[in-house]
């Protein structure tokens, strides 16, 4: 558990990511590719929930991922919702795989990242988003760029939210802030163009705005 944040933070952060997914609309029978799942922090909740084969982790650390499973998950569970891992450290690899997802998420991933992986990443996944799918990323806001380049875990690094916009729009994806509290970083929309975020435009986003939405869609004829 150390190894991806403070353990007494553990549940705490599982349980803001998972909420701000399901509160943003991902639904059991959604596909999700969860950046850097390292110890299967926020998937030992969205395994769990998603249907069978509907999980895709990425984490250039096997060992890390075997010890979830057997720590957090469990082989039986695994066996049951069928999730697929990529060990890599490269967005190559979702790439080759050719499947499109439609929710991401990268927690504390940006952090650590150079630029130039940020922008390899949101490249990647522009392009493996479903027309209505979204990333949804935590960063570090400063007044100046890091100009560090590659992984750069453990050491943090900022960007400017302009910095990030401009990134975004120039594959295609749509920037926001997200207004979802986090105990050190700040939570960020990547939306391909058909994501709907105008449902909390002018309204806090929370769990009752997100239902509302849900039934006044699953009602319509």
């Amino acid at each position: 558990r150390a190894y991806v944040g403070p353990p007494e933070d553990y549940d705490l952060i599982a349980a803001m990511a998972f909420n701000l997914l399901t509160t943003l609309g991902l639904r059991q029978h959604h596909s999700l590719l969860d950046i850097g799942c390292g110890s299967l922090r926020v998937a030992r909740l969205l395994i769990p929930y998603l249907n069978r084969g509907k999980y895709f982790g990425v984490e250039p650390n096997k060992w890390l991922v075997d010890e979830g499973i057997r720590r957090e998950l469990g082989d039986t569970l695994i066996q049951i919702k069928r999730p697929t891992f990529f060990f890599s450290d490269s967005p190559d690899s979702i790439s080759r795989a050719k499947i499109f997802f439609d929710f991401a998420l990268a927690q504390s991933i940006f952090s650590h990242c150079g630029l130039d992986l940020i922008e390899g990443w949101l490249s990647t996944i522009s392009r493996s988003l479903t027309q209505k799918g979204v990333l949804v990323a935590t960063f570090l806001i400063g007044a100046e760029d890091s100009a560090r380049t590659g992984w750069i875990y453990p050491d943090c690094v900022n960007y400017r939210p302009a910095t990030l916009e401009r990134a975004a729009k120039n594959v295609n994806l749509r920037f926001e802030i997200l207004d979802w509290k986090h105990p050190r970083q700040t939570w960020a929309l990547f939306a391909a163009p058909g994501y709907d975020s105008t449902w909390f435009k002018d309204l806090p986003l929370t769990w009752n705005a997100g239902l509302e939405r849900a039934l006044s869609r699953k009602h319509q004829p």
